[in-house]
């Protein structure tokens, strides 16, 4: 997957606002108090939990190979699909969402699959994801409805928003507008061109992706399992908070809530979710009466514990994938059986 200049910018850029948040985070803790509280944690539960990581991925991995056997008849093992998922992961960490895409490039180096087809199956994916996580900020709503409301008024100030939108909504107006006439002309002054035919041609593979969901053999399957992940999800979160003393009296709904805001540090555009995750589980954790201190360890323990492991399955997955690439290469197969 080649680097261009614009992705190298974006990756310093995220990387610096990554870095920066989690400094301001992290600043006034010193080190030897965050190693005196690290010493202490069990590493028992944060093994669970990385296990339950892996169960996790591998259903991912099994979900998507649903989609993709319902548009591709070269169709990939699972196991070819976990590698590319957790190649994506990896990618994530150095370009935030440049996974979603080294994935479906891995898919098409070792089985000649379409990668605009790929990517509607993982945009089919996330959005799905994204309704099942809409679906979770519903239910910790009205399970913490107290905390959430006093959660909200300590992040927005209302009267605030609406100030700004009366002050600037001509001009994000105006903005809008100018983007549209020009995104229009461009596409009219191409429309016609091998660009724009390559377009298509890439757009409606994209689309056959996105439609895979009409053409799936096991549609229970496929739904059981997306439920089932984020099931998964929040027993990871369970478990780790019996790591630290400080977490552990934690009840199932305020879990429900650190997982909620967990994940919303995790969607944003950083590389990791790195500082956003920490700042907004450190934040939440605040209004459940644990020490800002011990929130910001717990924060550190659960984000390191999963791109310790990310990283570990994401280097492990290059090795696997080239070697999957080298013997799906066409004529590989008679040269080793020359050999």
């Amino acid at each position: 997957m080649r680097v261009t200049l614009r992705q190298l910018i974006q990756l310093f850029i995220s990387l610096a606002i990554a870095l920066g948040i989690f400094w301001y985070v992290y600043q006034d803790l010193d080190g030897s108090q965050l190693s005196s509280a690290l010493s202490e944690v069990s590493l028992f539960w944060i093994g669970v939990s990385v296990l339950l990581s892996l169960v996790g991925y591998w259903l991912r991995a099994w979900r998507w190979k649903l989609l993709i056997d319902a548009t591709e008849s070269n169709k990939p093992t699972v196991l070819t699909a976990f590698w590319a998922l957790m190649f994506g992961y990896v990618v994530n960490l150095l370009l935030p969402r440049a996974g979603e895409i080294a994935r479906c490039a891995a898919l098409k180096n070792t089985n000649r699959l379409s990668v605009g087809s790929l990517l509607g199956t993982v945009v089919l994916e996330r959005t799905i994801d994204f309704a099942f996580m809409l679906c979770l900020v519903l239910l910790a709503f009205m399970l913490e409805a107290r905390i959430f409301l006093e959660m909200m008024d300590n992040l927005f100030s209302w009267q605030q928003v609406l100030s700004l939108l009366s002050e600037y909504g001509v001009l994000l107006l105006t903005v809008t507008l100018i983007l549209g006439v020009t995104l229009a002309t461009v596409l009219r002054r191409i429309q016609g061109s091998a660009f724009m035919s390559k377009l298509q041609g890439f757009f409606r593979q994209f689309v056959k992706g996105i439609k895979s969901i009409a053409n799936l053999e096991n549609a229970v399957s496929f739904w059981v399992s997306s439920f089932f992940i984020w099931i998964i999800y929040y027993a990871m979160m369970y478990f780790i908070t019996w790591s630290m003393d400080s977490t552990s009296s934690l009840s199932a709904s305020s879990i429900l809530m650190v997982l909620v805001m967990g994940s919303i540090g995790m969607v944003a555009p950083v590389q990791g979710g790195i500082g956003t995750f920490h700042a907004l589980v450190a934040f939440i954790l605040v209004f459940y009466g644990i020490p800002e201190s011990e929130g910001k360890v717990f924060a550190l323990v659960v984000h390191g514990s999963q791109v310790a492991t990310v990283l570990i399955l994401g280097l492990v997955s290059v090795a696997m994938l080239g070697k999957l690439t080298w013997k799906n290469k066409p004529g590989q197969g008679s040269l080793r059986k020359d050999v």
